[in-house]
């Protein structure tokens, strides 16, 4: 009997496991990840000694090379992005067809991978009574702590933009002190002013009215950040303000975070890493993906550099934020 569902045995392999360890057909299901009516057509086929014929799916079958192609190319990514990457490259599918394809191969991201970004983009909405929806309304900030190969400990400085997602800058040191947090601000404007071709003051200016709406600075509640040094800095910039999370509530700093997790997890991970220098490299090297490359749901399945470099709308509101500065 030929093999299903993927990596799973012969149906007759199967039923003596079940025989022997005594399991329900049910149980038994749930632990394979596969419906009863799914085992009891394996079984029919069984007893008649037929092949288990499979619905013919011309869709999905020229879509699963195309698809794995993909997927090997972003072995980090799930159905949705490999779609939007799918459909940059002019292959028109719907998403339930590169899920299906992806999943014939084996290439599917775990169960709780989805969940636990749902999970976060519920707990970083509640950070905010309003949420920005434009660039330049709202920065998060962070340090996220990694460790190399040689031993060493190094310290990233990721700054996001809220509305538009983009890493606008992921500075890299061996210290989280309130030098190294105006270093990462710095860096974040100076690139931010790079990519608008203006100041970063005359963005957050109305023009007709002068006005100016400050961009706010998410961080929580490190040192660096409640420095007397870092205050300074902000209060002399007129179009930057700083708001701190709640106390035992990074999450609510929840697109910084999960940049920090997609960076690691994503990318660092992957790759042995020998010095700070490389590090830099692979930093920026990610970055350049997940702002130019990477799709993003959130975005409509664009990317988030080009999500910063829409015109944007000036009558828009600042955010309310839940925490006061």
């Amino acid at each position: 009997m030929a093999k299903r569902g993927g990596s799973l045995p012969a149906f007759a392999d199967l039923e003596v496991i079940r025989a022997d360890t005594k399991v329900s057909v049910e149980r038994f299901c749930i632990r394979l990840g596969i419906p009863r009516s799914t085992w009891y057509a394996w079984r029919a086929a069984e007893l008649s000694g037929r092949p288990t014929r499979r619905w013919p799916a011309p869709v999905v079958d020229e879509l699963v090379e195309p698809a794995a192609q993909q997927a090997h190319r972003w072995s980090a990514w799930g159905h949705r992005k490999i779609w939007a990457m799918l459909r940059a490259d002019g292959v028109q599918v719907s998403q339930s067809s590169v899920y299906r394809a992806m999943k014939r191969e084996n290439l599917l991201q775990p169960a709780r991978y989805h969940a636990e970004r749902r999970e976060m983009a519920a707990a970083r909405k509640k950070a905010f009574i309003e949420a920005p929806t434009r660039r330049n309304r709202v920065w998060q900030t962070d340090f996220t702590r990694i460790e190399i190969s040689s031993g060493s400990a190094w310290w990233i400085g990721p700054v996001t933009d809220y509305a538009a997602k983009v890493c606008l800058a992921a500075p890299v040191s061996t210290r989280i002190a309130a030098r190294d947090a105006i270093v990462c601000l710095q860096a974040a404007i100076a690139n931010a002013e790079a990519l608008l071709g203006a100041s970063l003051l005359s963005d957050c200016t109305n023009p007709a009215t002068g006005e100016i709406t400050p961009l706010i600075i998410v961080t929580d509640n490190g040192p660096a950040y409640k420095s007397a040094d870092f205050a300074r800095f902000i209060a002399s910039r007129p179009e930057l303000i700083h708001v701190r999370t709640r106390h035992y509530a990074p999450q609510t700093n929840g697109v910084v975070e999960r940049f920090n997790q997609s960076l690691k997890y994503e990318h660092l991970y992957r790759f042995d890493i020998t010095d700070g220098q490389n590090l830099v490299e692979h930093i920026e090297t990610y970055r350049d993906v997940y702002n130019r490359i990477r799709p993003h749901e959130t975005l409509g399945q664009t990317t988030p550099l080009s999500a910063y470099q829409r015109a944007p709308d000036h009558d828009l509101k600042i955010p309310r934020t839940v925490q006061k500065p």
